[in-house]
């Protein structure tokens, strides 16, 4: 067992993440010498029946970023293990290096050594970087991006932890009034403080998993509220295959939705079954030429790398079946084991086993995208990912999202609206964000539907 001694609570935090991200399944406790209570633990502490040569010390009054570099170096001693992504833990990398260059600093530089990332997810940060630098955003301080949330499945995969439930027609028709009023309220604060939509993003849970008549419903009052000319993208998720119909393509087309995501996670029927997935591969092979059929979309679709029971040759095989169908969007997500799902009870430790299996698959969808004429444009991290990864979404050129790389870049305000979404309020003066969320049981959500609207009004709108 290694044992660090923190200045303080604030830094114990950020080293201890970076200790797991060393040893996923333990080995290093940090603690804080000072603590919200004020209490101040000595260094015998900490150090109390270690071995002198497992026990880190780091100074007080020194930078976050050599404390991180202090303790990747006594790890890197210790196990032998360098990490790709650095001292890095955050959720944003590129945010991170995009603030850099707009200071007219070396960034590249900066992640080498400061971070100590490697030359690989560097040069990815420099040409995730670029492409976004080359895509054009509206400027206008009254352009916000709108979300929201429909927090119902057809099943609950074992990976999942977002507010979703397994729907059911009375749980809809309760949810969605509530839903509407807020929309509504939401709607008219916008047009008091001069605000428009610049994008529109309808996520979940499945939207599509409503039936016709319900979808139909929201995508009418979505439009009516949020849709107007100066709305750029729409994006609707409708991610199960099993749920989509032509009715409700040809609702989302003429609601004006442009945007949808079809997400297979995998094309082994194996993979499905263990994930609590209930569509064939073929089911997504049929929903995919019927959106095509149906409407002029840019359709996205999901794989997730790192799956129970994959090795390196079934995700290509995946990713081969998902390019050769054509979507203008692939995004290339890394298997997290999050701790409210039910994945983390079934093998608590997948993700670090699969850490060298999601190296090769992550490696092998860069060539192949790349030669199918794909490009890296937004990325994103999360905690307890294999091999302390990535998610990218990649596009064909001219199809990227502007709502995935404004929510990464958290430099708009975003209104949220449904059980557990969270609205944004944006100071550009002082590059912040202030958070704003809705409550996510979905029955606290309706009867308190009042309170989330005037949260609004008192906060981000």
């Amino acid at each position: 067992m290694y044992k660090v001694s923190a200045p303080d609570e604030k830094s114990r935090y950020h080293l201890a993440e970076l200790a797991r991200m060393f040893l996923p399944t333990g080995g290093c406790e940090v603690y804080a010498r000072k603590t919200a209570q004020a209490a101040e633990f000595s260094v015998e502490d900490a150090a109390e029946n270690t071995d002198p040569a497992n026990f880190l010390y780091i100074e007080d009054l020194i930078s976050k970023e050599e404390a991180a570099k202090i303790l990747y170096k006594f790890l890197k001693e210790k196990t032998g293990k360098e990490l790709d992504w650095g001292t890095l833990t955050g959720v944003r990398p590129v945010k991170l290096y995009n603030g850099l260059r707009r200071r007219n600093e070396d960034a590249f530089k900066i992640m080498r050594e400061r971070y100590l990332v490697s030359d690989e997810k560097a040069l990815l940060l420099h040409e995730v970087s670029e492409i976004q630098k080359s895509l054009a955003f509206d400027e206008n301080p009254e352009a916000i991006a709108v979300y929201i949330g429909i927090p119902f499945c057809p099943t609950r995969c074992n990976y999942c932890s977002f507010t979703s439930s397994k729907i059911e027609k009375k749980k809809v028709e309760i949810y969605l009034p509530a839903l509407f009023t807020e929309m509504r309220a939401v709607n008219a604060l916008m047009k008091d403080r001069g605000l428009f939509a610049e994008s529109v993003y309808i996520g979940g849970g499945t939207p599509s998993s409503l039936d016709e008549q319900d979808f139909a419903e929201l995508l009418s009052n979505t439009k009516e509220c949020f849709v107007g000319d100066r709305c750029r993208e729409f994006t609707v998720e409708a991610g199960r295959p099993e749920t989509l119909s032509a009715e409700k393509l040809e609702a989302m087309a003429e609601s004006g939705a442009k945007r949808i995501s079809i997400n297979p996670q995998s094309m082994k029927q194996r993979s499905l079954e263990l994930i609590g997935r209930i569509h064939s591969p073929q089911q997504i092979i049929d929903a995919f030429a019927l959106a095509r059929r149906r409407g002029d979309f840019c359709i996205n679709m999901d794989l997730i790398a790192g799956l129970p029971e994959e090795e390196p040759e079934d995700f290509e095989a995946s990713l081969r079946t998902v390019i050769g169908l054509g979507p203008e969007n692939i995004t290339v997500h890394t298997l997290a084991i999050k701790r409210a799902s039910r994945l983390i009870e079934e093998d608590r430790y997948l993700a670090a086993r699969q850490a060298d299996n999601v190296r090769i698959m992550l490696q092998s969808a860069s060539r192949l995208l790349k030669e199918a004429g794909y490009r890296p444009y937004y990325l994103y991290r999360q905690k307890n990912m294999a091999g302390n990864f990535e998610n990218i979404g990649w596009s064909l050129p001219t199809y990227e999202s502007l709502y995935n790389v404004r929510i990464m870049e958290e430099n708009q305000i975003v209104a949220a609206m449904g059980a557990g979404a969270i609205s944004k309020m944006y100071f550009p003066e002082e590059d912040r964000i202030e958070r704003i969320p809705n409550v996510s049981d979905t029955k606290l959500y309706i009867e308190r539907i009042d309170e989330m609207i005037k949260r609004k009004e008192d906060g981000i709108l």
